[in-house]
């Protein structure tokens, strides 16, 4: 069974799972979180993923920006304070989701968040780089024994060696997604060669999660073989956050779901020359060329190059035997632009 088989509420019969990531794109507003899960499901794509940030649970007072953009939040703590929701009404995401025919995700950041995110229910677990050396989060998130997505962002080698080890003793599926923590990506950093790598490290289900703000990477990671492709979802480039350089519009969403489905249908369909050959067969007869009298010729002429043109339709003789008719005799005469025919001819010895 492979990994995309694990979740069978998947409105698509895709091999890649796509995730539309909103992240803090809501910003804090429970309607703008609903209106993300409508755009994402229009958009065709598997899965909506958002964020678990519990304040308390995961940050202290002091924790700094990484980018101050939030003119209304004093600390990054405010920030994160801001964009709880409470239980009732992820309880009420969830539900919208899987009534869109979505998969709902969440990344958690915090056990407590965990804890939450257990009760609502989620289709699978996605461990952000940032919480992979986290022992506590990780044993919880593992008890379930629901599907793992790991993105290897900021992870050294070593450290996913321990996690996939760690994922693998307590029987998880597994996913293991190529990822670059650079906001956003350029093409050189995307790392689309890591994604077999890590499938003929780890024996597991890869794919990426995508930082670039185009389709690019993800259609290529779905030619290669992706079983799994996680981009950042905005409803508008002039949209305020942090995240909106490196997401895709809805509108782009739709565009690459329907590019990777398009590439899908590509791979699963491989072709045999012959048999498409002979299935084309009729064409042939319109679109190739035959031989044919390049002025009119009187019956008995030996027939050299000058005597004989190349011209549609490819119902005569066809014109790959041209060199092989010359000292050949006209048995009668031709008209120009006549095909010639087999029965006009008469071979020396």
């Amino acid at each position: 069974m492979s990994f995309t088989d694990l979740f069978p509420g998947r409105q698509s019969a895709g091999g890649c799972l796509i995730i539309g990531e909103v992240a803090q794109a809501h910003d804090g507003s429970l309607g703008m979180a609903h209106t993300f899960i409508d755009a994402i499901a229009e958009a065709g794509a598997d899965a909506v993923k958002f964020q678990t940030h519990i304040a308390a649970a995961e940050s202290t007072p002091d924790e700094p920006w990484r980018v101050k953009f939030s003119q209304q939040d004093a600390t990054r703590y405010d920030y994160w304070k801001r964009m709880e929701f409470t239980e009732e009404q992820w309880h009420g995401l969830k539900n919208h989701a899987v009534d869109k025919g979505l998969l709902f995700l969440s990344s958690p950041f915090s056990v407590e968040a965990v804890d939450l995110l257990t009760r609502v229910g989620t289709a699978a677990w996605k461990i952000a780089s940032g919480e992979v050396s986290n022992g506590p989060l990780l044993k919880r998130v593992l008890a379930t024994r629901l599907p793992v997505i790991l993105s290897s962002g900021m992870s050294s080698l070593e450290e996913i060696d321990d996690v996939v080890a760690r994922v693998n003793t307590q029987g998880a599926p597994l996913a293991v997604l190529q990822c670059t923590s650079s906001y956003p990506c350029p093409p050189e950093k995307v790392g689309l060669n890591l994604i077999p790598f890590f499938r003929e490290r780890y024996q597991c289900a890869v794919g990426l999660s995508d930082h670039s703000g185009t389709i690019y990477p993800g259609l290529a990671a779905a030619t290669i073989g992706a079983d799994v492709l996680e981009v950042h979802v905005t409803l508008s480039r002039d949209m305020f956050g942090p995240d909106v350089p490196v997401s895709l519009t809805s509108a782009e969403l739709r565009q690459l779901v329907e590019g990777i489905r398009f590439i899908e249908n590509m791979l699963s369909n491989p072709l045999d020359k012959d048999a498409l050959a002979e299935e084309t067969a009729p064409m042939r007869d319109l679109f190739t060329k035959s031989v044919v009298a390049r002025v009119d010729l009187p019956a008995g002429l030996e027939l050299h190059e000058e005597h004989l043109a190349i011209k549609k339709p490819g119902t005569g003789i066809p014109s790959s035997r041209q060199r092989e008719l010359i000292g050949a005799r006209l048995k009668k005469s031709m008209k120009a632009d006549e095909l010639l025919r087999e029965e006009y001819l008469e071979y020396s010895n």
